[in-house]
C-alpha cells in the first residue's frame, strides 16, 4: 500500500501532504517518502484560490479628462471577489465614496453582488486574459 501511495504522488511531481502527528520522524516516513504539512486551519484564505486577472480602464468621456485615472490598471484577484470589493478598493484607490464609482462591462453596469468567476465564465469564456472592464465616476454634485 505503502508503494501505491508512493508511486501515485512521484507520478504527479507532488510532495505527500499529511496532518501532522507528534509520533511522525523527523524528515520523512521509514519508507523514505517525505512529508510537507498544510495548514488545513487557513485553507479558507483566498490566496488559496484560482485567480483572474483584470484591466481596469476609465470609461472615456470628452466631459471627464481632469478626473482621477489609476496608477495600475491591471488587477490580479481570487475569483471569489465581488464586484463590490472590486469598487470599493477602487474608490480608496481614487479617494471617491462609492456611490460616485460604477463598474460596467460593455457599458453595462455590474451587479455588487456578482463574483469575478461568475463574470469570468458568463462574459469573458474562451477570450484572452485579462478581463476588461470599465468604470465610470459619477458626479459629486449630487
Amino acid at each position: 500500500e505503502e508503494k501505491r501511495i508512493r508511486e501515485f504522488y512521484q507520478s504527479r511531481g507532488l510532495d505527500r501532504v499529511t496532518q501532522p502527528s507528534g509520533d511522525d520522524t523527523v524528515g520523512g516516513d521509514p519508507m523514505g517518502l517525505p512529508y510537507s504539512t498544510f495548514d488545513h486551519s487557513r485553507a479558507h484564505y483566498f490566496r488559496y484560490d484560482e485567480h483572474v486577472s483584470l484591466c481596469l480602464e476609465k470609461l472615456s468621456s470628452s466631459k471627464d479628462k481632469s478626473k482621477a485615472m489609476l496608477q495600475q490598471k491591471y488587477v490580479r484577484c481570487s475569483v471569489r471577489a465581488q464586484i463590490r470589493h472590486l469598487r470599493r478598493v477602487l474608490c480608496h484607490r481614487l479617494g471617491l465614496s462609492l456611490q460616485h464609482v460604477q463598474i460596467l462591462f460593455d457599458n453595462e453596469p455590474l451587479p455588487d453582488h456578482m463574483t469575478m468567476k461568475q463574470l469570468w465564465l458568463s462574459r469573458w469564456f474562451g477570450k484572452p486574459a485579462p478581463l476588461l472592464l470599465h468604470y465610470s465616476i459619477k458626479d459629486k454634485r449630487r
